[in-house]
């Protein structure tokens, strides 16, 4: 019973879990958009989802991106560290320069926290559902 639980919650559990460190990142993006040469980053929630769920990410880049390795001298495609096991920040692309070399916009930090955070939002409510569900079926209502 316990695992059946266990497995009907976890998907939820880690969506979660891979949003809550998104938005700590979002986070220090917006603190830190005055800090001189500071370089703003962000997690690959679909790398960081598949790495949590015990998916190889890399089995799945070649399919999405399209690419494949024509020499041995190539770069693998891993698209992100998520697929060595971490949900380490990856760097932005710099949209717009700063003189400082700062590379946080905050348009786009402040549109990323708010879509996360309403992500993360969503992820609660279905997750309730769920358990309001089984709730039901336990009490046989």
């Amino acid at each position: 019973m316990l695992n059946k639980l266990d497995a009907a919650l976890s998907f939820h559990q880690n969506a979660l879990r891979v949003r809550s460190q998104r938005q700590e990142v979002i986070a220090a993006n917006i603190a830190n958009a005055d800090t001189p040469n500071y370089k703003a980053r962000d997690i690959d929630f679909k790398s960081a989802m598949q790495n949590a769920l015990g998916q190889s990410a890399s089995a799945n880049s070649t399919a999405a991106d399209g690419l494949s390795k024509t020499s041995a001298m190539h770069l693998n495609n891993n698209g992100s560290s998520a697929a060595l096991g971490q949900n380490e920040p990856l760097f932005r692309p710099i949209i717009q320069g700063s003189v400082d070399g700062n590379s946080v916009d905050m348009d786009v930090e402040r549109n990323q926290f708010v879509d996360n955070g309403l992500r993360y939002e969503a992820s609660l409510n279905m997750i309730n559902g769920q358990i309001k569900k089984m709730l039901t079926a336990i009490q046989g209502q």
